[in-house]
């Protein structure tokens, strides 16, 4: 524990062993970690020029269905059709709720719902085919364009496991999404008892995918950890550094909630005890130290049972979203605090709440690629065009979606090169916002397999060097293909050997002039869903 704590106290790069040890922190070993946690959270704030500011987004909680065809041990969320009077809200009644939080100043439209229930239920699938949908990610959609259309919130979409295709469907009608990773323990899945046991959608190989494709298609994400339902600390260390491995290589994770297990009646694990606020404080304090200065932390401000000062000590800067209208339909039994309330506690702690959009500044300030071109002037009308933050003066209201005028969404590089590549040349080997499109490149050399040649023999590289220069067409022979691989692995003095022999060769076919080609590269889109 002091060689873990000596190392986060003076900054340097904890490893998931030192993570996983600290969040056993209790007494003053924990004070020391929470003081850690806070000056890199504060260094972050500073950075971004909001020193000593912590964010909320006020939001309406639209619940737009309760079915879902996972069977968490510890959702109360999620119901079966005999208990709710229709397997989904009708569109009225989505925009019932959304108007009544724009009349309350709500900014924010968060939908959340069971994940495919369609997949299991009956009556969800004539429920939407009755309706004219095939899916529920299409009536999220549909849903989504009509609050923007009719009261002007900008939703945040949480329906759970998306495919890469679907998040491209939905990202034109959300600024930003969200999906909590839980936990990377596969075991708390596969095995019977456990808290995810037979629940498709909570694998987390799977859950892991969801979070690569939200950055493959510039998704502004939220994601975190549920800790207490039976992961190890070792599991929960890990968990944070696969969230750390995916927001670095993609750089989309906008923030990281750590929630803690509040047990529920009637729900498989109603007898399991709630996870400690001093285990919360630790994790949120890790969660700070492993994820870096610039990420956004989130503790929901519901949960923590009064300890708001602990949570601002332990390094969070951010209450996730408060409704003024709607209950947390997700834990019914705690009930969000007034913004007042937490406007108080966070000054008691010497910091001042601002309300912010349910996608985070860097990102509105960013515009292209992150939100979609028929969003931005629904954001633009309600944020700070200073801050990225919310403009407190701005009143939602409904406007159209649709292409921009004249179908072009505009460009956010270089679009002089056709004419100055000729006379200035390039100013330098890369563009601009390389690292911000590109992702974190020490992320991705970790992730990179390695690709050192195998040793081989002086004998095999002659062998094939003089295979080469007596019948070149040889090498295509698949009877040859180790002295083809021979010389594709050449280094050294054997690839000097080959080049000579190469060049001899483009010598005798072409001679002696090289030639070359004046080209325009039309540079039509930077995206692309790969992630190369």
């Amino acid at each position: 524990m002091r060689r873990a704590l000596r190392r986060a106290r003076d900054g340097a790069p904890l490893d998931v062993t030192e993570a996983a040890v600290l969040l056993a922190a209790e007494g003053k070993d924990l004070d020391a970690l929470l003081a850690a946690a806070s000056r890199v959270r504060d260094a972050g704030l500073a950075a971004e020029g909001r020193t000593g500011v912590v964010t909320y987004s006020r939001k309406v909680f639209v619940p737009l269905t309760r079915l879902c065809r996972d069977r968490c041990g510890y959702c109360t969320f999620a119901t079966v059709p005999g208990r709710v009077d229709s397997p989904y809200l009708e569109r009225d009644e989505v925009l019932e709720i959304a108007r009544a939080g724009a009349a309350a100043g709500c900014r924010e439209a968060l939908f959340t719902l069971g994940d495919r229930p369609e997949d299991r239920w009956p009556q969800a699938r004539h429920w939407l085919a009755e309706r004219g949908y095939e899916s529920t990610v299409d009536y999220l959609r549909s849903c989504a364009v009509a609050v923007l259309e009719e009261t002007g919130l900008l939703p945040h979409l949480n329906p759970g496991v998306l495919s890469w295709q679907e998040l491209h469907r939905l990202k034109p009608v959300a600024p930003s999404m969200g999906m909590m990773l839980e936990t990377t323990a596969r075991r708390l899945w596969s095995e019977k008892g456990g808290p995810h046991f037979g629940s498709p959608d909570k694998e987390p190989a799977v859950r892991l995918r969801v979070l690569a494709d939200a950055g493959r298609v510039g998704v502004p994400f939220t994601t975190g950890i549920l800790i207490g339902i039976g992961e190890t600390l070792a599991e929960r260390a890990e968990s944070l550094f696969a969230i750390r491995a995916v927001a670095r290589e993609y750089g989309h994770v906008q923030e990281v909630i750590v929630q803690n297990f509040r047990s529920k009646p009637d729900t498989a694990m109603r007898a399991t005890p709630d996870a400690g606020l001093t285990a919360l404080a630790a994790t949120v304090a890790v969660a700070r130290l492993v994820l870096g200065p610039t990420m956004r932390v989130q503790a929901p401000p519901n949960l923590v049972g009064g300890e708001h000062a602990l949570l601002l000590r332990a390094g969070i800067d951010d209450w996730g979203g408060v409704s003024p209208v709607t209950p947390d339909h997700v834990n019914p039994g705690h009930p969000w605090p007034r913004i007042d309330e937490l406007a108080a506690h966070s000054e008691a702690a010497g910091f001042t709440l601002r309300e912010r959009l349910t996608v985070y500044p860097p990102y509105v300030l960013a515009g292209s690629p992150w939100i979609d071109a028929r969003l931005h002037a629904h954001v633009a009308a309600l944020a700070d065009p200073a801050t990225g933050l919310a403009d407190e003066s701005a009143t939602p209201e409904g406007r159209p979606w649709q292409e921009p005028d004249g179908g072009e969404i505009g460009t956010t590089g270089r679009a002089d090169l056709h004419t100055t590549v000729d006379t200035a040349g390039r100013s330098s080997d890369r563009r601009g916002d390389f690292d911000s499109v590109y992702g974190d490149w020490d992320a991705l050399r970790e992730r990179a397999p390695g690709r050192g040649a195998p040793a081989r023999l002086d004998g095999d590289v002659k062998a094939a060097l003089a295979l080469a220069e007596a019948r070149p067409s040889a090498l295509l022979d698949p009877a040859c293909e180790a002295e083809a691989t021979d010389l594709l692995l050449a280094d050294g003095p054997a690839l000097e050997a080959l080049a000579r022999l190469a060049d001899d060769v483009r010598a005798d076919v072409v001679g002696d002039d090289v030639t070359y080609v004046v080209n325009r590269n039309i540079n039509f889109s930077n995206v692309c869903y790969v992630g190369c």
